[in-house]
């Protein structure tokens, strides 16, 4: 499998690309499926929207900055090279960082519960992660080290590891998953928890197949972002899962 490139069409002259397709198409799909879910969650659609219009350039502003910071050497001195989104380079660790905190912002000011609405928003965010990765794939960024496993991607001549690929199907099934749990959800917080869980165990070990990792000096810098997560969100599921059971 290659590649088609990373131009979907051109119109009045300008290349649309395919990462900024996706991106706009995972968002708009979890808006949608969180607005017909938030009254489970005692929540209105006005509730989400109000909270997607900040959390959405916010998270894509933030997504882009961690990059930059963590490519200082790359964009240093050239500001069009930073503002050019177009191309990729998003972090998915800076978006959710930047995002949940817009939540938490958002949610203070409007007085809403904010665990109920990253219960409500998480699951949806993760359907959004499986959609725009394929972006990855368009602009053949983002993949893993040779195989010659049979579901290889050819890339620079080089059959490697779809790590999109890895990331999409699982974020997927984290969703559906999510979804489901939700059903029976124990106690507020408990999918918030799964879901930073869940994700990063899965992250840590794809970004071990990556070639273009970001790095904390010899460290991947998503691998010691996921671990942190990781054992924060046990923390606080376990923390949250008492407090509910002597409640």
């Amino acid at each position: 499998m290659t590649s088609p490139g990373p131009i979907a069409f051109t119109i009045f002259g300008m290349d649309i690309r395919w990462y900024g397709i996706l991106i706009a198409a995972g968002a708009m799909l979890a808006v949608l499926i969180s607005c017909k879910r938030a009254p489970r969650y005692g929540l209105k659609p006005d509730d989400v929207l109000d909270v997607v219009l900040w959390m959405l350039p916010v998270g894509i502003i933030g997504a882009r900055l961690y990059y930059v910071v963590f490519q200082w050497e790359y964009y240093q001195g050239d500001i069009a090279k930073i503002l050019n989104l177009r191309g990729g380079g998003l972090a998915i660790h800076g978006g959710l960082l930047f995002g949940i905190i817009t939540v938490w912002l958002v949610c203070r000011h409007k007085k809403i519960p904010f665990l109920e609405m990253t219960d409500l928003i998480l699951p949806t965010v993760a359907l959004a992660q499986s959609i725009g990765r394929w972006g990855n794939f368009f602009n053949s960024e983002a993949h893993g080290t040779e195989t010659d496993l049979p579901w290889a991607i050819l890339v620079d001549g080089k059959y490697v590891h779809p790590t999109f690929l890895y990331e999409s199907i699982w974020c997927l099934i984290l969703f559906i998953v999510l979804v489901r749990i939700a059903r029976k959800r124990r106690f507020v917080g408990q999918i918030s928890c799964l879901y930073g869980i869940l994700y990063s165990a899965e992250r840590f070990f794809v970004e071990g197949l990556r070639t273009d990792s970001l790095m904390i000096g010899p460290l991947r810098q998503a691998q010691v972002i996921s671990i942190v997560i990781l054992l924060f969100c046990v923390c606080v599921y376990i923390y949250l899962q008492r407090r509910s059971e002597k409640q």
